[in-house]
């Protein structure tokens, strides 16, 4: 019987779900080839991340990754932690292995809850307010 699994990560407001079906190491980007969407450069370099640190375990598996929301590089660190997740979940979540993403960087495996501070009237952003006249 051939096992599948499904994983989520979020970053701000981007969700990247994966479905992960054993393969060859590919991995689809909301149905398209990585090359496809991410051709060269620094988004295609921190989404293979977690597959450099674990290279032997992603190869066993194909990823389908499907991400909405947020912007561009909140899709891209999405994705990167979702193909973490999977890897580490599809490998039978081996301690050894959680360890090293964790000590790569602690964001592959635990989503980052940061958000953007809504603004606040009377001023122009958060925090900053208009400057006001004693006089």
């Amino acid at each position: 019987m051939v096992k599948n699994y499904m994983v989520k990560a979020t970053r701000k407001n981007a969700v990247a779900r994966a479905s992960i079906k054993p393969g060859k190491g590919e991995i689809r980007v909301n149905k398209m080839s990585l090359d496809a969407i991410y051709p060269t450069g620094y988004k295609k370099a921190i989404v293979l991340e977690p597959t450099k640190i674990a290279s032997e375990e992603f190869s066993k598996f194909n990823y389908n990754v499907n991400v909405i929301g947020g912007g561009s590089s909140s899709q891209v660190q999405a994705v990167r932690s979702c193909i973490a997740k999977g890897i580490v979940l599809a490998n039978g979540n081996k301690k050894a292995l959680k360890d090293k993403f964790l000590e790569y960087d602690r964001h592959l495996l635990i989503d980052d809850a940061r958000n953007k501070e809504p603004k606040k009237e009377l001023g122009v952003g958060a925090r900053k307010k208009k400057q006001k006249s004693k006089r």
